[in-house]
């Protein structure tokens, strides 16, 4: 679980960060913003090719308005329940034979997919509330939300986004019913029925410090961002329930919005594709998008 921050002076956050073995030249953000999380490096276990199990045993232990994170590959559908990504946060993974990473945020509830060969770990550290994975490589940091390396030598690179949809059990269940599913049995001793940031949801501040606030909605407002170039968007989750599925026009690119319950769903109509987008709290997008638009 993740407790209140330490070290936060430059000087010793930097130390912290030597210690742990991560660079910080060259790099993208300021080293006195890159906070400890609490746990050490690799303190939070990311899975790495971790055991499946079918919907029907899925079953047995998920409540149908548990979130999960759902990925489609090549036909092929699996679903990882938040109540394990709180508690390892990465997972290593492929479907035939395409490797991807699943990382989830408890922090800033955001929960992305990047297709890539890399395999991550959980750093440990903190930019803006939102998890620095590292890779096993050259042990750069990458910030989750700007979806790049961000500290070490492999600064400036960047990885690419994966759609995939932050949804509940039930949703996805009857979407999918063939559908894999990510195993308690990881080989770590944790109790996935317990929240270890229960409560935290439902409090307006942060446990760790953002460097933008917005005051158009409350931080904690779950909203769905999308960046298409260099433009951002986004909307209350709860609006686009209300309003169903429908169409719209932004920038000359029109939008296919399908919503599935909690789900949603979002396509370029133009090029038929399916468009990433993020669930997420408010704070946390805006963070890294301060100029974004908000769809009202």
């Amino acid at each position: 679980m993740r407790t209140t921050p330490i070290l936060p002076e430059f000087g010793l956050a930097t130390l912290w960060l030597l210690l742990s073995g991560f660079g910080l030249s060259p790099s993208l953000i300021p080293a006195d913003q890159i906070l400890s999380g609490g746990p050490p490096k690799d303190a939070i276990p990311a899975l790495t090719n971790p055991n499946m199990e079918t919907a029907d045993a899925a079953d047995l232990w998920l409540e149908k308005h548990d979130l999960i994170l759902g990925i489609v590959i090549q036909g092929k559908t699996r679903a990882y329940p938040v109540r394990i990504m709180n508690w390892h946060e990465i997972v290593n993974d492929h479907i035939k034979g395409k490797s991807f990473v699943i990382s989830y945020c408890p922090l800033c509830g955001s929960g992305m997919a990047f297709d890539t060969d890399d395999h991550f770990g959980v750093s440990g550290m903190l930019y803006q509330s939102d998890v620095l994975l590292y890779d096993k490589k050259s042990e750069s940091l990458w910030s989750q939300l700007m979806m790049q390396a961000v500290a070490g030598s492999r600064t400036g690179e960047k990885l690419q986004l994966l759609p995939i949809e932050h949804s509940t059990w039930q949703t996805w269940k009857t979407r999918h019913p063939n559908t894999d599913v990510l195993s308690r049995h990881t080989g770590f001793r944790r109790d996935y029925s317990r929240n270890p940031y229960a409560g935290y949801e439902s409090v307006s501040g942060t446990y760790f410090p953002v460097y933008h606030h917005d005051e158009r909605l409350p931080s904690k407002t779950w909203v769905i961002g999308l960046s298409m170039g260099n433009r951002h968007l986004a909307w209350k989750l709860d609006d686009l329930k209300k309003s169903g599925s429908h169409l719209l026009t932004w920038h000359q690119h029109r939008l296919a919005i399908s919503v599935h319950g909690e789900g949603i769903q979002i396509r370029d109509v133009e090029s038929n594709k399916i468009l990433p987008v993020t669930r997420l709290y408010w704070f946390a997008w805006v963070a890294f998008h301060p100029d974004t638009e908000l769809v009202k």
